[in-house]
């Protein structure tokens, strides 16, 4: 039995490293034929693809109106995400940092977090915010790919705050939506598709490995914590977060490996804004999702410290160093003695 699990857990592991590898080199190839910076890619497609399992177990949760876990995996992940896989991928190579990563979607990930914690004071996310959410993600995503000529190359946070209560998104995805329908039929506002299909399988099958591996991996893992009697709460806040943000760990330390430094940090801070506005979001449109008293004391409050220093770390030489990336683990260790003596 004991066995077993493990040949499975370890299973599950190898799937995680070899999907990744070929999910950042396809998404590398895929941006190259857009013309699209490797850092947008890291953003929005690699983000949203490495928090499949995080949307998985977020939508499963509130399914059975267990909020505790959709908070805890949401935060826990963003802790995780900056503390330990940011941290770790420093420490072994320094990552270089750019003004955009700051100026506009560090900023962009600040407002995602400093935003949930103002709409769950009242200890509810509701459908409404929920909706919100969703909205932003939407605005996020068409603003990275569609208005670099619009903004000059401007793209930062006082210009996405004015394209968003603008609502430009909708006739973006309007226009988006016709090119589908009408096969881009020779329009110039419609780019060509073609010579896309091979990478986008692969991207497709390696996302999917990747998300297997995950959820065995994740699975097994809980069998043993469960085998060495560590707390259910625990492991839920720790081990199911950690799990979960496996693919965002290998498919970090792939791209820093390699030399997609902007596709590792892109990935992290992308991830980190989906898995409030599009997989909280989500969640609470299933069922409004209540806030336990140590999401608003602690974890929440360590989520945006965190991010505050993440930024911090991004603009002290445009380059994160690895003295940084050690204090950033430092800072994801005491966290987790914090919350196992609050646990």
């Amino acid at each position: 039995m004991i066995a077993e699990n493990l040949l499975i857990l370890i299973l599950g592991l190898v799937l995680l490293v070899k999907g990744s590898d070929y999910f950042v080199k396809s998404a590398s190839t895929i941006a190259e034929k857009l013309g699209v910076s490797e850092f947008v890619i890291g953003l929005t497609l690699v983000a949203v693809g490495t928090s499949i399992p995080e949307l998985a177990s977020s939508i499963a949760a509130s399914l059975q109106q267990a909020s505790g876990i959709v908070i805890g995996n949401v935060v826990g992940s963003n802790i995780v995400n900056i503390g330990f896989i940011v941290g770790l991928a420093a420490v072994i190579s320094p990552m270089k940092t750019e003004i955009e990563m700051l100026r506009r979607d560090g900023y962009i990930m600040l407002l995602a977090a400093v935003l949930f914690f103002v709409f769950v004071l009242n200890g509810e996310l509701s459908i409404l915010e929920s909706v919100f959410f969703i909205l932003i993600f939407i605005a996020y995503v068409f603003f990275l790919f569609e208005e670099a000529e619009k903004y000059e190359g401007k793209l930062h946070f006082k210009e996405f705050v004015i394209y968003f209560f603008k609502f430009e998104y909708i006739s973006s995805a309007r226009q988006k939506f016709n090119c589908i329908r009408n096969g881009n039929a020779g329009d110039e506002n419609c780019p060509p598709r073609e010579g896309f299909a091979k990478d986008i399988l692969i991207l497709i099958v390696s996302c999917a490995a990747i998300v297997i591996g995950a959820r065995y991996f994740v699975d097994k893992s809980i069998f043993f914590a469960e085998l060495f009697g560590v707390p259910e709460t625990i492991i839920g806040t720790t081990l199911v977060a950690v799990g979960t943000s496996l693919p965002e760990l290998v498919v970090t330390l792939s791209a820093a490996k390699q030399g997609f430094g902007s596709i590792a940090l892109g990935n992290i801070i992308g991830s980190n804004i989906a898995n409030i506005f599009l997989i909280l979001g989500l969640s609470g449109l299933i069922y409004p999702v209540a806030v336990e008293q140590i999401s608003l004391s602690f974890t929440t409050p360590a989520m945006i410290l965190i991010s505050v220093i993440l930024l911090v770390f991004i603009s002290t030489g445009w380059e994160i160093k690895r003295w940084e990336g050690a204090a950033l683990i430092a800072f994801y260790a005491a966290f987790l003695i914090v919350l196992f003596r609050i646990g």
